[in-house]
């Protein structure tokens, strides 16, 4: 798990949060969103809102700074691939 403190704090449903905790992805949240329909980004958001344990709502709302701070997060999940 990996918590991230959020730049842009937000309001949602009169609480305020300023950080998420992802939890390591597993193979059944991917198949999870497999079957979504959408464009990679709202797949994305779906994967995340999941790891996070909060609605893609939340996520949308989220400064793009933050945004970009938890896909960092993401790609670190993954082992680096070598060619």
């Amino acid at each position: 798990m990996q918590t991230i403190t959020l730049n842009n704090p937000i309001t949602i449903d009169s609480t305020s949060i300023s950080e998420l905790t992802l939890r390591r992805p597993k193979v059944r949240d991917y198949l999870a969103i497999d079957r979504l329909d959408g464009s990679n980004l709202a797949r994305e958001v779906a994967l995340t809102a999941n790891l996070a344990s909060v609605t893609k709502e939340t996520i949308e709302e989220l400064d793009i700074v933050d945004y970009v701070k938890i896909q960092e997060v993401l790609r670190g999940f993954f082992p680096s691939q070598r060619t």
